[in-house]
């Protein structure tokens, strides 16, 4: 299963998907490319450090969010992706990006979906007085956070919680979740062929 990782920022979540691929906990999975849409995104170094191609386009240089997603669509088919995974992708993608990837994209979230859609997760789960936060891996659909959930990883929240260390536990979740995830897609589709 060829893996495509979309990115926008340090690329955390790449970074334990590189680690698990090299310690052969992805199953079938193979990362076969890294995109971004900020060309400076350290996650694009962390790539580079790991062998993996990367290509980046800024989503300023486009007139619309439809423009953009196809140019990304044109980038992404040089790696005939069978799995698009967003990992801190910092961007709504327009329903002609989900249509095109039907199926084959995912997306992690740090809540406890279908709590907590959108921004500030952590700061909206202390508010609230939780016991508990999290993260949720989910087929993206053309509502934000709305695709179907394949699989969470639960957090304690602590007394003393602050937004900072609720998030710092929250993505070191997020770090076994989705190389979990991952894993366990590529054996389904092994067992579907």
């Amino acid at each position: 299963m060829r893996v495509v990782c979309l990115l926008s920022g340090s690329g955390t979540n790449l970074g334990a998907l590189i680690e698990a691929q090299a310690h052969g906990q992805l199953g079938q999975a193979t990362l076969v490319g890294v995109f971004s849409n900020v060309p400076d995104a350290f996650g694009l170094e962390r790539a580079r450090r790991a062998n993996l191609p990367t290509k980046s386009l800024s989503h300023r240089e486009f007139p619309t969010r439809e423009a953009f997603d196809q140019a990304m669509i044109d980038a992404l088919e040089d790696w005939h992706p069978d799995l698009v995974v967003m990992a801190g992708f910092m961007r709504i993608v327009s329903p002609a990006f989900v249509a095109h990837y039907a199926g084959r994209l995912v997306n992690i979230h740090p809540s406890l979906l279908p709590k907590y859609k959108g921004l500030d997760t952590h700061r909206r789960a202390l508010e609230a007085g939780d016991q508990e936060a999290g993260a949720t891996v989910h087929w993206v659909s053309d509502a934000l956070d709305e695709g179907e959930i394949i699989d969470q990883i639960r957090v304690p929240i602590l007394p003393n919680d602050t937004v900072e260390l609720l998030q710092a536990r929250v993505l070191a979740a997020e770090h076994i979740l989705y190389p979990r995830v991952i894993r366990s897609l590529s054996q389904a589709r092994g067992q579907a062929l």
